[in-house]
């Protein structure tokens, strides 16, 4: 069933719909991606945004480099309402790779020239300046501080680990996890002081507070009834809210769905399978939303370590998924719908739109207008296409010559530990790419 992008018109993408017996919200209309979006006390100009997508360019002491500069200013330039800044760690030991931005007293300064920075750039571009989101993270499972794997597990987890299963004496204590929640708040205060609009308290792609969302054999009080499985989230939330200022957005990237069978995936139950069954994951979202009052969250599922074909769709990569890629397409907007609809009054961010190419806004207005999500996240698009957002609200369509073609490579150089962006797009990164990859015979990823 899995086919590679040949659609020159948006009737084509139709028709294969329909020969698929999907159905997704397709609008040529895009106007209402160009309306604001109110929240209580900050407003998105326009209905597009920036997803985090890490390009391990920072520091060994975790404040932003070069590279970091350049892509944020390209994407202040580019006219989207929000930039939700890639994971920034919240620990040193939780840092996903030695250039992972990580913010602490002694470089704090430094991300809020990164901001002036960037809302300077928007400033020249005679744009308004977006929101800036930095999203605070805990890599668990996947940290890599000095360059090779330590992980921190909640857990283990066959579908993830195979054929290489990690040391149970890396699965962290309660102890471990009941500091974490400080940690959390000290870098909240710390990015409120670097000019940050809000913060993210990451809970996806099973990254550690995301992966406790599917602890269900865990003993203690991370673990077992959904209550103690996500009790490090709200504990986190609440230390944040504490360390803030009211007027500070606090909101979380959340996984609704992991797309591993129970008891090893969130979003599932022993009945489901891989299929999505979200009653655990509205339980959430009205944890964060009606009990703690996040009034805007981003929605994703699947895992890119190990399913990217579930959050990101793709022509080539590690493996030929099971599906074609407008079934995965369909299950985002699916699982993302179905939550939004439980919660009429929450602000909610989509993701999955880029590979769709020249047509990713029609399904970004259609799911906007069909009440799936309010605004529309794009990752890989902002890699390739920088100044997508304005493109698409000031000439009404993106230029197909300039759209993510879903290759993975730029996952590949994260995989090989440098930098990433678009190997297709940028030469700069066209070059880092034969340097990291292709010269060191590294694999290539989805």
């Amino acid at each position: 069933m899995h086919e590679a992008f040949h659609y020159r018109s948006l009737e084509e993408v139709r028709a294969r719909l329909t020969e698929l017996g999907l159905s997704l919200p397709l609008s040529e209309d895009i106007s209402i991606l160009r309306q604001p979006l109110q929240l209580s006390r900050l407003r998105l100009h326009n209905r597009l945004t920036v997803q985090p997508m890490e390009g391990c360019d920072g520091g060994a002491d975790g404040s932003p480099g070069e590279w970091t500069y350049r892509r944020y200013g390209r994407y202040a330039r580019g006219g989207a309402s929000l930039l939700w800044y890639e994971a920034v760690a919240v620990a040193p030991e939780g840092r996903a790779n030695p250039r992972q931005l990580w913010i602490r007293e002694e470089n704090a300064d430094a991300f809020a020239r990164l901001n002036d920075a960037v809302r300077g750039e928007a400033r020249k571009a005679g744009r308004e300046a977006p929101l800036l989101i930095a999203q605070l993270t805990h890599s668990g499972r996947y940290s890599k501080p000095e360059g090779v794997p330590a992980p921190l597990i909640a857990g283990s987890n066959p579908y993830l680990e195979g054929d290489a299963p990690i040391d149970p004496s890396r699965i962290v204590s309660d102890d471990y996890l009941a500091s974490l929640p400080e940690r959390f708040a000290k870098a909240a205060r710390l990015c409120e002081r670097a000019g940050f609009d809000g913060a993210d308290i990451k809970c996806c792609h099973r990254y550690l507070l995301s992966e406790l969302l599917s602890a269900y054999d865990r003993p203690g009080r991370y673990g077992g009834p959904l209550e103690n499985r996500m009790r490090l989230l709200k504990e986190c939330i609440e230390a944040v809210k504490a360390a803030v200022s009211p007027g500070f957005l606090i909101t979380c990237r959340l996984n609704l769905h992991d797309h591993f069978p129970w008891p090893y995936g969130f979003g599932v139950t022993e009945m489901s399978g891989e299929q999505p069954a979200l009653e655990e994951a509205v339980r959430v979202v009205s944890m964060l939303h009606e009990e703690e009052g996040l009034e805007l969250l981003n929605f994703t599922i699947g895992n890119p370590y190990s399913n990217p074909h579930v959050n990101r769709p793709y022509d080539r990569g590690a493996y030929v998924p099971p599906e074609h890629p407008f079934e995965g397409l369909q299950r985002m907007m699916d699982c993302v719908g179905t939550v939004k609809a439980a919660f009429p009054s929450l602000k909610v961010i989509g993701s999955a739109f880029s590979y769709l190419r020249a047509f990713s806004g029609c399904l970004a207005a259609g799911a906007v207008q069909a009440g799936v999500c309010d605004a529309a996240g794009f990752g890989r698009l902002a890699f390739a296409y920088p100044d997508f957002a304005a493109d698409l609200l000031e000439k009404g369509a993106l230029d197909p010559k300039r759209c993510c073609v879903a290759c993975g490579k730029c996952t590949s150089l994260m995989r090989a530990g440098a930098r990433a962006g678009c190997v297709v797009r940028d030469p700069l990164y066209t070059e880092e790419y034969r340097r990291a990859v292709l010269k060191k015979g590294e694999k290539q990823d989805a």
